[in-house]
């Protein structure tokens, strides 16, 4: 069963490793295409056949003034090897070279190609050698016919093939188109790719369209956002988000701790947002709730509420609480009670004027305790015995449940008094104020990446082979849904 489909992903993995691998071809180019100019020195040293490939695409030529510069300096080497340093044509040459020497310094035809740098060089170099401080009168020395004749007359034009010769070959003059911007052919080479992203990014979004019907043609378009970047024929280099999800979706790159981290990032801003914002507008709504009067209408008769049952809730958790407290919560405090009841009624004995007169008498000054501890158990037992016969009598339950009816009444009316209300709405929003300030003030994002751990760890404990479904204890069984990937 489980071959055909293997048969049936083959196909689509083969493609999206296909196409992963042109993406990355296609960066490649980009970035090379960025680096060229910066970096022609080193690839005319170094891949010195790319260099006339490339260079009108990116609308490079010769420079003229230095490349005529340097045919002069051949002319000069061959007429020297034919008529030897007293030529005439020699003479002619050499002036020709110490006035395009000084142009050269003047005009300064580096600047264009952003070298400047180069012809500084060229300037210290010869400045060096001639040990003159001004450039211009180190080309005059150098380009004379003394300066030949001499014993260093080889050696000169060996310096210069080694030391001047290859900074001005790297001089260049790149054109300009009518838009003002530096000639770029670039986009011949690029449209191939982004003809090829472009029809592949409409089959995608038509494929996930007819497998969602339910979803527009915008929404899925952005379902695959990052490959719009393949489509741009500016900002290229934004084309490294989508290689890189690509090449990570292929397993080519690994990104899973990225990812973690991303997303751990991206819901730790988002839960701290939202958390503080519901709150506060948890808070808000409350305080204009009773702002606005609604706290008197919490125990007015007349109030107007969306009603889901027949019960008055306010009247139901009030026998509720009744009930609790007989059955529940007295039994346990029972001793206490007694034990308060016995001090009271001791301390009422010994303050009536019959005791004072008598406390005298033989066996009379503990009398008030043991009265106190004979009356104390029987009127907590017959206070217990009235209130739970008259929730098991039908009757009693009634007179109960009128007296827990007329006592929220006239709680209600008394609250609704404007001196009262008033108060009450003051201390309750100051409450409230207060109750917030410190929420805002305690809630750091510290909070929220322990949170979010935990909710991680967890999440590996429950898909961890033979958990499936597992649970913490008093859970009962339920489901873990893994968070949402990013990168998909």
């Amino acid at each position: 069963m489980a071959r055909p489909k293997l048969i049936q992903k083959f196909p689509k993995r083969w493609y999206e490793k296909t196409a992963a691998l042109i993406a990355l071809v296609n960066l490649g180019l980009v970035f090379f295409n960025l680096s060229y100019v910066p970096l022609r020195d080193f690839y005319l040293r170094e891949a010195r056949f790319l260099v006339p490939v490339y260079d009108p695409i990116k609308g490079i030529e010769p420079h003229r003034d230095t490349q005529r510069y340097l045919a002069t300096v051949n002319q000069l080497e061959r007429q020297l090897g034919q008529s030897g340093s007293q030529g005439p044509q020699v003479s002619e040459l050499l002036a020709d070279l110490r006035d395009q020497s000084v142009a050269m310094i003047d005009q300064n035809p580096f600047e264009i190609a952003n070298k400047s740098g180069t012809l500084e060089k060229i300037k210290n170099r010869m400045r060096q050698q001639l040990g003159e401080e001004s450039a211009k009168q180190a080309f005059r020395r150098f380009w004379s016919q003394s300066q030949l004749t001499s014993d260093q007359g080889t050696q000169s034009l060996e310096f210069f093939n080694r030391e001047i010769r290859p900074l001005m070959a790297t001089n260049f003059y790149r054109g300009t188109g009518e838009n003002g911007a530096f000639i770029d052919r670039f986009w011949r080479i690029d449209l191939v790719f982004m003809a090829f992203f472009a029809v592949e990014f409409l089959i995608r979004t038509f494929y996930l369209h007819r497998r969602h019907r339910g979803t527009s043609w915008l929404d899925t378009m952005f379902w695959r956002w990052y490959d719009l970047f393949l489509l741009l024929p500016f900002w290229r280099w934004l084309r490294i988000i989508p290689v890189t999800i690509r090449l990570h979706q292929v397993r080519w790159l690994r990104l899973d701790r990225v990812q973690a981290q991303l997303n751990h990032s991206i819901a730790a801003s988002l839960a701290a947002e939202v958390t503080d914002m519901v709150f506060v507008s948890l808070i808000n709504q409350v305080k204009s709730s009773i702002g606005k009067g609604e706290l008197a209408d919490l125990f007015s008769q007349s109030r107007q509420y969306v009603e889901i049952n027949d019960v008055n809730e306010l009247e139901a958790i009030a026998s509720r609480l009744l009930h609790l407290s007989v059955y529940n919560v007295y039994p346990k405090i029972q001793a206490d009670l007694e034990a308060l009841l016995s001090h009271t009624i001791a301390n009422a004995i010994s303050q009536t004027a019959v005791y004072r007169r008598l406390q005298y008498l033989p066996a009379m000054g503990a009398l008030p305790t043991e009265l106190g501890q004979q009356l104390a158990p029987q009127l907590s037992q017959g206070a217990y015995n009235t209130l739970t016969n008259s929730l098991e009598d039908h009757q009693g339950g009634q007179l109960l449940a009128n007296l827990t009816q007329h006592f929220g009444q006239a709680f209600g009316t008394e609250l609704q008094k404007a001196e009262t209300l008033q108060e009450i709405q003051a201390l309750l929003l100051a409450l409230l104020e207060e109750v917030k300030l410190t929420y805002l003030q305690h809630s750091t994002a510290e909070d929220l990446d322990q949170t979010l751990s935990e909710v991680a760890q967890i999440y590996q404990v429950a898909h961890k082979p033979g958990n499936s479904g597992a649970a913490a204890p008093g859970m009962g069984k339920i489901k873990l849904r893994p968070p949402q990937r990013f990168l998909r």
